[in-house]
């Protein structure tokens, strides 16, 4: 299995253009025309980015989403390939910790799976599917 490495944090928005402002206003560099994209990614420093999907992206595949009332973030990690994903998956939820999302093939052509940390907070586990 490939180290896992940090490589982004995540945030549900409701409203993706004032999101977008917000962070542009903070200096980031925002990709032009995403004010209507269910999902955007903004490179914070080398390797580390910054993704913010809708409420209604995210509900799309979790159909246990409910908006969280606080801010809510979920850290992502690489797990380098998807039998990476799938054994740090397996390695977290024997240690006892709650699944939320079991390993899937996701449309976005990533092996994708959450675990909950111990204070409930998301650590999405990601890689990157074999080119078909």
């Amino acid at each position: 299995m490939t180290q896992p490495r940090f490589a982004a944090i995540g945030f549900p928005v409701a409203d993706m253009a004032r999101s977008l402002e917000f962070y542009r206003a903070l200096g980031l560099d925002v990709p032009d025309g995403a004010e209507d994209a269910p999902h955007v990614e903004i490179e914070l420093a080398p390797g580390v980015k910054l993704l913010l999907d809708t409420h209604a992206t995210i509900a799309s595949f979790d159909p246990g989403f409910t908006p969280p009332e606080e801010s809510g973030a979920n850290l992502a990690f690489d797990c380098g390939d998807p039998a990476g994903v799938d054994e740090l998956y397996e390695k977290l939820t024997a240690a006892g910790y709650e699944s939320h999302l079991a390993p899937w093939d996701a449309f976005w052509g990533q092996r994708y799976a959450v675990v909950l940390g111990p204070d409930g907070n998301g650590v999405d586990l990601y890689a990157a599917l074999p080119a078909s």
